[in-house]
């Protein structure tokens, strides 16, 4: 095919060449400031509700973030296992698999946003009963997560076509997307709260507003592409084949997410059993580690982009260098964010509720987890590097051995000796130091390259 021969330069880059740190720190910082901007509209759906609405508010916002995780987190592991094929397929040039790929990603993303709405819709109330909500933030939770589920198909279809564009190295555009999308949510939020009063049914439906405006704009640079990676709406089909691949990458990530999330959901209904004071201290302090997080997260990406191409380019020794340059580049961001949030961690706690219980919650939560920001960094750059090598189950086993396994054995065991919510939010720590351990122990035992040693 002569659509598989083409050599000619595209909108993609390609980090098969070239001074490693550099290509990861310019693949990232789209990433970075892209993310920031929609922890920024998150942060402010929070700002609006507690300053605006209520502390009971505030509270159904944070005890409704490990649920919407909960149930994403399988269709957002399998847009990280279109992103690995699709890497590798633009890293060997091969553009008749890759116009494939693009076109089952996003049948599947349709497939699955749809099937989302349906779940979410549906399960919502009696999850949050289960996980133990006080009557007097249930109603507003359950508000809150219905609309915010109705508009799951946005959610998906943006993360699988953002996905496709940073897999052929494009982290820009998914950035200028994501700073419309925040824009429309925060003009949103203010309008639905403040001028129409409509509480947090508001901010839900300034948020799934805003993720149409995302979503919509990143099928438009699909389809307005001349590139290999171009959607055609009327080629949009799964192919079987493909599929198998995608999902046999995807879905162990969609599944370690999943796991972890629900993990997440149980930590989350011990800290509800400490009162809406405890749920909204904890949910405040969640909006402020994404801006340590997030980041994290971006150079995670970064490495499963870069590892993704250099593997399908077969250049192995460029992939083991990738991994300890970004985990200095991380580090470094990390240590004087945690120091900053450490010191002043009070002071943005405040942003969100004026309440002294909730201020204590929040700094108490910052006074145990803040110290182990480090092991994540570690993490992270490991758990990039290993999807784009295509090793996602044993990414998938690390993550749910610790982050979940672990962490129930000590919520539900060692708890009990001590029960309290300074025991409750130290699983965290715990169960970083733990992963990363494995992740390391894993890099430097496996044989996990296709062909270790190889020279690029």
């Amino acid at each position: 095919m002569e659509e598989e021969k083409r050599t000619e330069q595209t909108k993609g880059v390609l980090m098969t060449e070239g001074v490693i740190w550099k290509q990861i720190l310019a693949f990232s910082l789209p990433l970075l400031v892209g993310n920031l901007f929609q922890q920024l509209y998150n942060t402010v759906d929070s700002i609006v509700v507690g300053n605006y609405v209520s502390s009971q508010a505030l509270a159904a916002v944070g005890t409704s973030n490990s649920l919407i995780n909960l149930i994403i987190g399988m269709f957002l592991g399998i847009s990280v296992g279109a992103g690995v094929i699709i890497s590798q397929y633009y890293g060997a040039k091969n553009y008749r698999k890759l116009h494939w790929a693009v076109h089952t990603c996003i049948a599947l993303s349709i497939v699955g946003g749809i099937g989302m709405i349906l779940l979410g819709v549906a399960l919502s109330p009696q999850i949050l009963i289960w996980m133990k909500t006080p009557e007097d933030v249930l109603a507003d939770s359950t508000t809150y997560l219905r609309i915010f589920f109705c508009g799951s198909l946005f959610n998906i279809v943006y993360n699988m076509g953002a996905g496709i564009l940073r897999a052929v190295g494009d982290s820009k555009r998914p950035l200028y997307y994501l700073i419309a999308s925040s824009i429309t949510n925060i003009v949103l939020d203010l309008v639905f709260v403040l001028v129409f009063h409509w509480n947090i049914a508001g901010v839900a439906y300034a948020t799934i507003a805003s993720q149409g405006v995302s979503a919509v704009l990143v099928v438009l640079a699909l389809m307005r592409t001349r590139e290999p990676y171009r959607l055609e709406l009327s080629k949009l089909r799964i192919d079987r084949r493909m599929m198998r691949r995608i999902l046999a990458i995807g879905i162990p990530s969609g599944i370690q997410q999943s796991i972890i999330s629900l993990s997440n959901v149980i930590v989350q209904a011990n800290i509800n059993v400490y009162g809406s004071a405890a749920m909204a201290g904890f949910g405040a302090y969640s909006k402020a580690e994404g801006f340590v997080m997030l980041p994290l997260q971006t150079t995670c990406m970064a490495a499963t982009t870069f590892t993704g191409q250099n593997i399908g380019a077969k250049k192995y020794d460029r992939v083991k260098k990738g991994i300890f340059q970004g985990i200095v580049m991380s580090a470094i961001y990390t240590l004087v964010v945690s120091v900053l949030l450490f010191l002043f961690g009070k002071n943005v706690i405040g942003i969100f509720s004026s309440d002294q219980d909730v201020l204590s919650f929040g700094q108490e939560v910052i006074s145990i987890i803040v110290p182990f920001y480090l092991t994540m960094t570690v993490h992270q750059i490991i758990m990039g590097t290993l999807r784009g090598a295509g090793r996602t189950l044993a990414t998938m086993l690390i993550g749910v051995g610790n982050m979940c396994v672990l962490r129930m054995i000590y919520i539900h065991f060692l708890v009990p000796f001590n029960p309290s919510f300074h025991a409750v939010v130290m699983c965290y720590p715990v169960t970083w130091i733990t992963t990363m351990t494995m992740d390391l122990l894993y890099c430097w035992k496996a044989k996990w390259l296709p062909r270790d040693g190889a020279r690029g």
